[in-house]
């Protein structure tokens, strides 16, 4: 049985079509094809439509002035939406009604964890920070179980060690109430191992590499957004 008969979900090839027929359009397309995507969508959209885009580094501005409608929201997901553990910040036009904010707070809150911002600016740190998150917590593990391969285990262990500790860590972080530091701490004896593994990892810079890979990030969702280019901590570009 195909999608459209177990939902009734009707498919069509023309974004015209498309926005014409629904209440919400959400755009999510990359960045790069969205000037091939509005000429298709502007003039389609009625006075009560809402638009939802998750396109990174696009302001609202230029989505509202290319399919000529007001009421937008723009909002930042990331992956883990598709078991819906995602973290989505979002913000509104004014033109945005209560309800249509409701129905955006709906749908964004199905794939997890919603934030609204009344600043559009907070958007591109969220991309850098949470929209691109997942990419640096996957590298770290996927670094922590080669480690553990490296000692001796065998990769399915190694995977189900790094798993749930990164499971385990992130709720116990999460009910605990505590800062992070304090976490830490918590696991640092002095002259322990822990200790000895936790000097080498600020001796190989990982905090400010981290920054500045996350500004790297911020950088890049403004120039998307075809921003100037922003300095970074220390004035670096």
């Amino acid at each position: 049985m195909c999608i459209r008969d177990s939902y009734g979900i009707r498919a069509t090839v023309s974004n015209a079509e498309a926005a014409e027929s629904g209440q919400v359009i959400v755009l999510s397309v990359k960045p790069q094809n969205l000037a091939e995507v509005m000429p298709g969508i502007r003039g389609h959209l009625r006075r009560q439509d809402l638009l939802l885009s998750i396109l990174a580094g696009t302001p609202i501005r230029k989505l509202a002035d290319g399919v000529a409608h007001a009421a937008v929201v723009r909002a930042m997901p990331n992956t883990p939406a598709q078991i819906g553990q995602g973290m989505t910040v979002w913000t509104a036009t004014p033109e945005v009604t209560t309800d249509q904010r409701g129905q955006a707070q709906a749908i964004l809150g199905a794939l997890g964890v919603e934030l609204f911002v009344g600043d559009e600016g907070y958007l591109d740190m969220a991309t850098a920070l949470s929209g691109t998150g997942p990419a640096y917590i996957f590298m770290f593990m996927e670094a922590l179980v080669d480690a553990g391969v490296h000692l001796g285990f065998s990769r399915r262990v190694s995977e189900q060690l790094v798993f749930q500790t990164m499971r385990g860590s992130l709720e116990y972080a999460a009910q605990s109430g505590k800062h992070v530091a304090e976490l830490r701490n918590q696991v640092t004896s002095p002259g322990g191992t822990t200790a000895a593994a936790l000097y080498h990892l600020e001796k190989g810079g990982l905090r400010t590499v981290l920054s500045r890979a996350i500004w790297a990030a911020y950088q890049r969702s403004v120039e998307l957004g075809q921003g100037e280019k922003v300095k970074g901590p220390g004035g670096e570009n």
